[in-house]
């Protein structure tokens, strides 16, 4: 199993980015992808996580991030808007068989992160 974010960056207050979670060695439509991040000196939080038909948010980012897959590409999305300082971390995306959930705990592997920065 390979998983590989990237499209992180340093962006402005209010800026979009969108990051991409490349997935190999698995059959990827068939698994759940997740997205948490990791501040300097906090705990890992979960993000948003989509199976096939179901697609789960963090309140913090409800209405602002839009996470999406291409099965076809064995590609996962998230398509971040709207970045607050706050939204400064480390992303990364795992995956699991099931269900569909916020917990990293539950998560079988992982890839590296890649940095999001929002600051003026």
């Amino acid at each position: 199993v390979q998983l590989q974010a990237s499209g992180g960056g340093s962006v402005q207050p209010g800026g979009s980015l969108r990051l991409s979670c490349a997935a190999s060695g698995f059959p990827f439509r068939d698994y759940v992808i997740g997205w948490f991040r990791q501040a300097p000196g906090k705990e890992r939080e979960g993000v948003s996580c989509i199976a096939s038909t179901t697609i789960h948010y963090a309140d913090f980012v409800k209405g602002r991030f839009t996470i999406s897959r291409d099965n076809a590409k064995s590609t996962a999305y998230l398509q971040m808007t709207d970045l607050k300082p706050e939204d400064t971390a480390v992303y990364h995306c795992a995956t699991l068989r099931f269900p569909c959930g916020l917990d990293s705990d539950n998560y079988d592997s992982w890839g590296p992160g890649t940095q999001v920065t929002v600051s003026s």
